[in-house]
């Protein structure tokens, strides 16, 4: 595994724990990590187990090696600065809640970019429900259990030039792989199911962001979550993007909310991107 996190050292008052998506890497949350050190927070982006190199090394990890990745990742922020809160883009925000509500009193607030208890946008094959309820009969048969699933048009991204410079040079989001592993699918399938169960006893304050035109998760993933958790939740829905909300058209808007919703430190300091 190839090592692709950042750390931003800021503010030893508040710091952000930056969690990336599934087959994604830490390359993928720098513009909004960059944006939230120019407001004054120390920021750490790690890699997620398995994550950063090939398939066969991701597909030997379980939500449980992500989610214990990312205690360590906890612990070395924690060392650092005073208070941590804590953001992800859909797997990696269900981790990072699922984290917060393991490490009790550790996490001051999370947000959420698109949460997807289902992959339910209007760009998912409609059997893709039908994948979740059935996952644990599917992922014994071979042909599936070893099945990749690529993205397609848009690729979550509604902005075309944003999308051409994904698309047509890969390098610029080094460390992600370009498809899904059915194995790792159905990990991410395992963390739903135990968040679901987990959220009505989380009450560290959530901000969910959620495109209307999400072509991967549909809002109602955002109001689902918000109709189950134990405390103060939000859901802010942005009205230009699809569902890399982090790096589309309203990336800018993104990170103004995370930087609101977790309180700019008093003390900023000020670097150039």
């Amino acid at each position: 595994m190839i090592d692709h996190s950042f750390y931003l050292q800021g503010s030893r008052e508040k710091g952000v724990l930056l969690v990336h998506g599934l087959t994604g890497a830490p390359t993928e949350m720098r513009f909004v990590g960059k944006q939230l050190h120019r407001m004054g927070f120390t920021v750490y982006a790690p890699t997620l187990a398995g994550h950063g190199g090939d398939e066969a090394t991701l597909i030997n990890t379980t939500y449980e090696d992500w989610a214990a990745g990312l205690q360590k990742a906890l612990s070395y922020v924690k060392e650092r600065v005073s208070n941590v809160s804590a953001a992800g883009i859909c797997v990696g925000g269900a981790l990072a809640l699922h984290l917060a509500h393991q490490e009790k009193g550790r996490i001051d607030k999370v947000v959420i970019y698109a949460p997807a208890l289902d992959y339910d946008g209007w760009n998912q094959p409609y059997w893709s429900r039908g994948a979740r309820i059935f996952k644990d009969l599917l992922i014994r048969i071979p042909s599936v259990r070893n099945t990749n699933f690529k993205e397609t048009h848009p690729f979550g991204v509604r902005d075309d030039r944003i999308r051409r410079l994904i698309v047509e040079n890969p390098e610029s989001l080094e460390g992600v792989l370009p498809y899904f592993p059915a194995r790792s699918l159905y990990q991410n399938y395992r963390l739903n199911d135990v968040l679901k169960k987990e959220l009505p006893k989380i009450n560290v304050p959530t901000l969910l962001i959620h495109a209307k035109d999400d072509d991967v998760s549909h809002p109602r993933n955002s109001y689902a979550i918000q109709k189950q958790h134990g405390g103060s939740c939000d859901v802010v829905l942005l009205e230009d993007s699809y569902h890399m909300i982090h790096v589309d058209r309203e990336r800018h808007k993104v990170a103004e909310l995370t930087g609101q919703f977790f309180g700019v430190p008093e003390k900023q300091v000020t670097h150039p991107l």
